[in-house]
């Protein structure tokens, strides 16, 4: 991809927003949800955010090295967002070095935007690699469903699967369609065959669907990434207007975030590695919920703080090293059904 192309309308990019959705801590649940299933809920809720509060304290006390294989247009933004997050970044495009660099981190981050053509061969090997060393990871599948080498490469991760995947609603639909979770959609046989990946097909790496489209396909994603990594834990994250975090029984809704995250290039691939560094000291649900929660409130503080897209990103890292565990932790949280 071009730097241009990593620019993401529709947030592949990671923060959701709405303005003028609540900003106080209380817990949405339907109302058709009866009396006992809303006590359960608001348990529920009270004991995720004591585990997100944890996972923000303990990166900021201990450091995680999460590594990545990382798209290089937006690589120095990654890299600052996991050390702003209070984390030890490292990268590399190297099998060898990768595989050997995972033994001593606590998670890796793969993105496979930008591609060349030795990622085709490269990018399985380290995922089944990590499969076998039962080492988690996220994936950010980029643009998934646009052309036949990053459909190859993204269909091979079905046999190797991530610990997480954190993507835009067309790219979690497309990776769902093409890993063969779906039931509303005719499969392709052909390995290589790119045009029959997805329902919709993003536009680039801009969503063409929204959340709500890609509720299921993240469950379904979800439930599959469970049963097939060696620690049968696992989440699904779909960054939009308001994000989803879902691991396939769970559902939650994240408001807030700023509409600026979709002006600078790499919001979402940062996400992505500050995932991993969260999931490199919590389980795959909490790492999910805390680096999507971490980049909405810090996206709000920049853009209150800064004159325009170039200050954005300066103070936007200054609000993921600012940001208190609590502060994290008490942000908004819709547990839907």
């Amino acid at each position: 991809m071009s730097d241009d192309s990593q620019v993401d309308a529709q947030p592949h990019c990671c923060a959701s927003w709405r303005h003028g959705e609540p900003t106080d801590t209380d817990i949405s649940i339907q109302h058709n949800q009866p009396a006992s299933s809303k006590r359960e809920s608001a348990n529920d809720l009270t004991d995720v955010r004591a585990r997100i509060s944890e996972a923000v304290r303990t990166v900021k006390a201990t450091t995680p090295l999460a590594q990545s294989f990382t798209n290089f247009v937006t690589i120095n933004l990654v890299a600052n967002a996991q050390l702003a997050a209070g984390g030890t970044a490292a990268m590399s495009f190297l099998p060898d070095d990768v595989i050997d660099t995972a033994s001593i981190a606590g998670a890796d981050y793969i993105n496979v935007g930008t591609l060349l053509p030795f990622y085709k061969d490269a990018l399985p090997q380290i995922a089944r690699a990590f499969h076998k060393a039962a080492h988690p990871w996220v994936l950010d599948p980029v643009a998934a469903g646009i052309g036949a080498t990053r459909t190859e490469i993204l269909r091979s991760f079905r046999a190797a699967p991530p610990t997480i995947v954190r993507g835009n609603a067309s790219e979690i639909i497309a990776l769902a369609t093409m890993w063969g979770l779906r039931d509303d959609t005719v499969q392709s046989t052909d390995s290589t065959d790119s045009t029959n990946c997805a329902t919709t097909r993003p536009a680039g790496v801009e969503s063409v669907d929204d959340v709500d489209s890609a509720t299921v396909a993240a469950r379904q994603l979800a439930r599959f990434l469970a049963t097939s990594t060696p620690h049968k834990q696992a989440a699904v994250a779909v960054s939009g207007e308001i994000d989803l975090v879902t691991d396939g029984e769970r559902t939650y809704r994240l408001p807030g975030g700023s509409a600026m995250m979709t002006k600078i290039t790499g919001a979402g691939c940062s996400l992505g590695g500050v995932t991993a560094t969260y999931l490199a000291v919590s389980k795959p649900l909490i790492a999910a919920l805390s680096a999507s929660l971490l980049f909405n409130r810090a996206g709000e503080i920049a853009e209150q703080q800064s004159n325009g897209t170039g200050t954005f990103q300066p103070h936007f890292l200054d609000a993921l090293w600012n940001l208190t565990p609590e502060q994290v932790a008490d942000s908004p949280i819709i547990v839907t059904q």
